[in-house]
């Protein structure tokens, strides 16, 4: 067996990226997949007991990606506990993992916090589906703001002023998307009070606003992150506080949404702290997957806790404790539980 908590550091973190730490996603890709198939190639040939399970997160350039890369691969390494394999799958993000997830096309998946309350609950964009009542939660990892990047000569200066601007809101049934359009429905805006909404994805719109093809991009995340950072970097953008009487109310009125800010100085175009709200980054599943996967899953990530939230700068600090009780709505999955009981984490 390989050493695990110094294959995870060899695998998973000494490919950072340059700038300020960030991992690269598409090395994270090769080396995941390489150590994935190594596994595999030096075990037998797979018993019919074996279990797979798949991971849907979001695309390369973001957080989730790299999130679900480390949870297989804690579980990959302890598989022979019970012949557990996981893989990865890269996806539009939230909105397209929770339908997949309803769907069973994928067993567990990264959605943010406020999207997991609704389609729990049955409201928002998944009024009409009802409530998703078999919906579970494993646990939850980092913050992730609501994040406005503009152009420095397109006259942003707060979130109101994006009306009438070219604005990139993200793909379909991804995050982000869904959260801008209830902030448009919020502010009581249409896809008619902007110059031009774009659906580019988070690898493609750091061109695009250096390109002056957009004017701002709005992107839930955790920082620091690759596609901002890119942005950033290449030509003169600025972070955009999201603040003002609506923003404040939204928060007090949903216990999904929380006060968050971006550091001063971590992009450039930035010098002082962006205010703004925010969502949390959810690991969630069904009641049908297996008590036993869902305990192995979760045994695997905290019992490498300190390896784990060195996977990228927006997990540092990050305890045990706030990932079994920070933005959880759905029922923690009674495999997961038992583990939490176990180590003492939960009563």
């Amino acid at each position: 067996m390989i050493k695990t908590s110094a294959t995870l550091k060899g695998v998973l973190f000494n490919k950072l990226n340059k700038h300020n730490g960030l991992l690269k996603g598409s090395s994270l890709l090769i080396h995941t997949l390489a150590v994935g198939l190594i596994l595999i190639a030096s075990s037998s040939v797979a018993l019919a007991k074996d279990k797979y399970v798949s991971i849907g997160t979001g695309g390369i350039s973001g957080v989730y990606y790299p999130t679900g890369g480390a949870i297989c691969f804690l579980l990959n390494q302890v598989r022979g506990i019970d012949n557990i394999h996981c893989d990865i799958k890269s996806t539009p993000g939230s909105i397209y993992n929770l339908e997949a997830l309803k769907n069973k096309k994928i067993d567990v998946v990264v959605v943010q916090s406020d999207w997991q309350f609704h389609v729990y609950n049955g409201s928002s964009l998944f009024k009409d589906e009802g409530k998703f009542t078999e919906l579970r939660s494993l646990f939850s990892v980092h913050s992730e703001p609501f994040t406005v990047l503009a152009r420095e000569d397109a006259d942003i200066h707060n979130f109101e002023d994006l009306k009438g601007k070219r604005v990139n809101i993200g793909s379909a049934n991804s995050g982000q998307r869904a959260t801008m359009k209830m902030l448009l429905d919020l502010y009581h805006w249409q896809a008619s009070d902007f110059a031009e909404l774009t659906s580019l994805t988070p690898s493609e719109q750091a061109q695009a606003i250096c390109d002056n093809k957009i004017d701002a991009i709005v992107y839930v995340v955790g920082h620091p992150n690759s596609s901002i950072k890119e942005a950033t970097s290449a030509c003169k953008t600025q972070l955009v506080n999201v603040t003002g009487e609506k923003i404040s109310t939204l928060i007090k009125n949903h216990a999904y949404y929380e006060s968050a800010n971006i550091a001063a100085g971590m992009y450039r175009g930035s010098p002082e702290q962006t205010n703004t709200f925010g969502v949390g980054a959810t690991i969630v599943t069904t009641a049908s997957l297996p008590d036993h996967i869902a305990y192995e899953m979760v045994k695997a990530v905290f019992e490498h806790h300190q390896e784990f939230i060195q996977l990228h700068p927006s997990f540092k600090g990050l305890t045990k404790q706030e990932m079994v009780s920070q933005y959880l709505t759905a029922p923690i999955h009674p495999g997961a539980l038992r583990y939490y009981k176990e180590v003492g984490l939960l009563p």
